[in-house]
């Protein structure tokens, strides 16, 4: 059985390293890089650069799961009765 965690490498901050992500964050991540206009290389180096702890692969977990918990939140508020 194939394993859903995807390994790449990128570029981050001139240096090329290895993320284990599962296809659905890597996903998430295209999505947030092309509205933010950025590549993800650049996305990545913004998350290696403010994560206060762990690996990259969880720091870029929890930025992707805040980014979406985030929008979903912002759509609710404007959807509920009284906004």
């Amino acid at each position: 059985m194939k394993s859903p965690v995807v390994k790449r490498s990128i570029v981050v901050a001139g240096h090329k390293t290895s993320v284990s992500l599962e296809e659905a964050f890597w996903n998430g991540m295209k999505e947030i890089s092309g509205l933010r206009e950025m590549t993800l290389s650049e996305l990545v180096g913004e998350i290696d650069s403010n994560r206060q702890q762990g690996n990259l692969s969880s720091a870029i977990r929890l930025f992707v799961l805040d980014y979406f918990r985030s929008r979903a939140a912002a759509s609710e508020s404007e959807n509920s009765p009284g906004a």
